[in-house]
């Protein structure tokens, strides 16, 4: 069997932006053409892969859920984790802007690419936008709670991440930082600490059971609202992206020493050429995007003929 590399560069995408808060692997995995078959094998896990496990049948469980599909899928994403874990913890310990600006660009383009498959902007519809728009910015504006390590919150922080990381606009992982489950997770990546990334995962994969039927459903009986709101959430979550940031207040300190800051968007004081180089940035993130939006389009008219 040929692997699937594509699949696997998606999922690399993928990884990559969940580990960005403000950013969605939902949004990269809708643009890139995968979103559907995704939802289609996880839901699959729970219901037809489930019951031809409890027959005893796993090549027929294997079958139901697609799985060289998702095992290229996941392997992509954990890749991107693994290897870029610490260097993106790098960058937004230290050049938060810089990064925030190319995932702006990334986010931004994706609005029109989601929003084009509402299939007629009707009142309605820019109803449902407006209030997954205002549903994402509030979630965005929280601040931070008190960080916690626990293996029981780190197992309902995994639940609800996984179910934000799903859905396009929600960021899982900015998620984790209003829950104060952030650090700790990349700590655990960073360090290995096997018991830590157990409870985490074994609630991603508990809210990767339960969500995934919700949104197949959503998706197929509701496809247009649910894709209206969509398209909100992905405007809403904007302003957590906003590049240039400052500090109103401080929330708590970590172990080694490092503040955890309120932080306001502001406008950025001169043009300068920092200010060139995050427009350059966010014009790079939009690149990349449309480059996948292509690539999803090229293997979907490949696969159809």
């Amino acid at each position: 069997m040929k692997w699937p590399w594509s699949v696997t560069a998606k999922g690399f995408a993928m990884g990559m932006a969940d580990l960005v808060p403000g950013v969605s692997g939902g949004t990269v995995a809708f643009i890139a053409g995968i979103y559907d078959p995704l939802l289609n094998s996880l839901s699959a896990l729970s219901g037809d892969g489930l019951r031809a496990i409890l027959k005893g049948d796993l090549r027929g469980a294997w079958v139901a859920v697609n799985g060289p599909f998702l095992l290229a899928l996941a392997l992509g994403i954990g890749a991107a984790i693994v290897t870029l874990a610490s260097p993106l913890h790098w960058l937004l310990e230290h050049e938060p802007t810089l990064l925030r600006a190319f995932f702006v660009g990334l986010v931004a383009t994706s609005v029109p690419l989601v929003g084009k498959h509402v299939g007629g902007w009707g009142l309605d519809a820019w109803v449902w936008a407006a209030t997954g728009c205002a549903v994402a910015g509030f979630i965005t504006s929280l601040p931070p709670l008190v960080q916690s390590a626990h293996p029981a919150f780190l197992v309902a922080a995994g639940m609800l991440a996984i179910c934000a990381m799903l859905l396009p606009g929600i960021s899982g992982s900015f998620l984790l930082l209003i829950l104060g489950a952030y650090a700790p997770v990349l700590l655990a990546v960073k360090s290995l600490d096997v018991t830590k990334i157990a409870a985490f995962g074994a609630g991603a994969v508990l809210g990767l059971l339960a969500f995934s039927r919700v949104l197949k459903w959503l998706l197929e009986a509701k496809r247009r609202p649910t894709l209206a709101i969509l398209t909100g959430f992905l405007v809403g979550s904007l302003q957590a992206l906003w590049p240039w940031k400052a500090e109103v207040r401080p929330l708590y300190t970590h172990s080694d020493g490092r503040v955890e800051w309120l932080l306001e968007n502001v406008a950025p004081e001169t043009l300068s050429a920092e200010v060139a180089s995050v427009v350059g940035l966010a014009v790079l993130g939009g690149a990349v995007l449309w480059g996948l939006h292509r690539l999803g389009d090229a293997r979907g008219m490949k696969a159809s003929a």
